[in-house]
């Protein structure tokens, strides 16, 4: 008798029950995607201040930037940047050393939830190239003023792993730590408003 596929289902707060492994854009809610976000510590917690610098804040600053990189793309792709890191919610955020020794199994997983949320808030289930690219050129300049703001990089080195940013990407921007629950607010409402454009 042929093996059943093996699930791996996790309960969320909304009540819904979602199969990482086969994942479907009718369990998910943007609620439990903001809260399970604002919990989840970038750098492995490695950060100054009394808040842990959560993926639901990077999230809001990686799609700033984006606004910055594309000021006239559409509304649908700043979601996208948005959400970019959504499948984090119930995967976690490993540090890239770790992602590297893991295996392209975590990449796939990645994938796969991250098609789903798409799915879920009527983005394509995969972001076009170009689009993907510059959400990852805002992430780099997240990911800089991270590193030099509160994970204990000097500029040189954070110049040498993240590349050297654009100042007028950077300009006025600086880090927030905030309570999960003042985070988790500012991640569902900037999704409401998007949305409400979109639609």
């Amino acid at each position: 008798m042929a093996r059943s596929q093996p699930r791996a289902w996790q309960r969320m707060l909304s009540g819904r029950r979602l199969d990482l492994l086969d994942p479907t854009p009718v369990d998910i809610e943007i609620e439990d995607i903001a809260h399970g976000l604002a919990f989840v510590a970038r750098w492995n917690g490695q950060t100054r201040g009394d808040w842990p610098y959560s993926v639901a804040e990077h999230s809001l600053l990686v799609e700033e930037i984006y606004g910055r990189i594309r000021p006239a793309a559409e509304v649908k792709w700043r979601l996208a940047a948005l959400l970019h890191d959504a499948p984090e919610y119930v995967i976690g955020d490993m540090i890239s050393p770790v992602k590297a020794a893991v295996g392209p199994g975590y990449g796939a997983l990645d994938d796969r939830l991250a098609a789903a949320i798409h799915l879920r808030f009527g983005l394509p289930a995969e972001v076009p190239k170009p689009v993907k690219a510059d959400i990852k050129k805002a992430d780099k300049v997240s990911a800089w003023l991270e590193a030099v703001q509160i994970a204990g990089f000097a500029v040189p080195e954070a110049n040498r792993f993240f590349g050297v940013p654009d100042p007028e990407l950077t300009r006025g921007l600086s880090i927030l730590l905030r309570p999960p629950v003042e985070v988790r607010r500012s991640y569902v409402a900037r999704h409401r408003e998007l949305l409400e454009v979109i639609r």
